[in-house]
């Protein structure tokens, strides 16, 4: 079966949207300034940043009024608390499962919350599996992960696709193995030079609607 290897955060599922409502809830509760949520967004950088350097940066801005051990609580359940699937990239899985496609989830982060994330929202249920950075030892771009991704399926990377947000995790990812990619852009534009996608698309229903043959994105 054809293989479609997938990112997780900010292309399944809307991963800066969750944490956003997170530092909210947690500046809210622990009477800091609202304002601050700019900063903090800033600082996670969209969960690239290392959770050790976000949490230092916290502490030090605020280890007077919260603990370190709610600092690391919140950023070790934020985010994966409050995801959700949306139901046009449910159904457009869903559609990709049905048309035979072999579907594995290739994602950064740590196995306990990026686990959270794939089962709190059901993606579980839908996907043949998933790798994660933590558990494999190796990063996207790294062409190991991809490769540890087509092993647990027990699929090939021939004819295989990438899809994903990040241009230099996943699209450099892509190239690096030499397989088609659709870099979801959430309405940004592509700057980068070196590389480029085989497609673009405004979000991961539209990409894998295209994978699967049954719509095209934005050019």
């Amino acid at each position: 079966m054809p293989l479609l290897m997938l990112d997780l955060d900010n292309t399944l599922v809307d991963r800066d949207a969750a944490f956003r409502e997170a530092v909210a809830r947690f500046l809210a509760a622990h009477g800091l300034p609202p304002d601050d949520l700019a900063w903090l967004m800033s600082v996670d950088a969209s969960g690239y940043t290392p959770r050790q350097t976000v949490a230092e940066a916290m502490i030090e801005r605020y280890g007077g009024t919260v603990t370190g051990d709610a600092v690391r609580t919140f950023l070790d359940r934020g985010a994966a608390d409050r995801v959700t699937l949306g139901e046009p990239t449910r159904d457009a899985l869903a559609k990709a499962v049905a048309a035979g496609w072999t579907c594995v989830i290739v994602t950064n982060g740590r196995v306990s919350q990026q686990e959270l994330k794939i089962r709190r929202t059901g993606l579980d249920a839908i996907v043949h599996g998933w790798v994660i950075s933590e558990s494999t030892g190796h990063k996207k771009p790294a062409p190991e992960i991809f490769h540890a991704a087509a092993a647990r399926v027990g699929g090939s990377l021939r004819s295989s696709w990438v899809v994903g947000d990040s241009a230099h995790a996943d699209i450099r990812g892509a190239a690096a193995i030499d397989v088609r990619s659709i870099w979801v852009s959430n309405g940004r534009p592509w700057t980068e030079p070196a590389f480029r996608p085989t497609r673009i698309a405004v979000d991961a229903a539209s990409a894998i609607h295209y994978v699967i043959g049954t719509s095209e994105p934005a050019p």
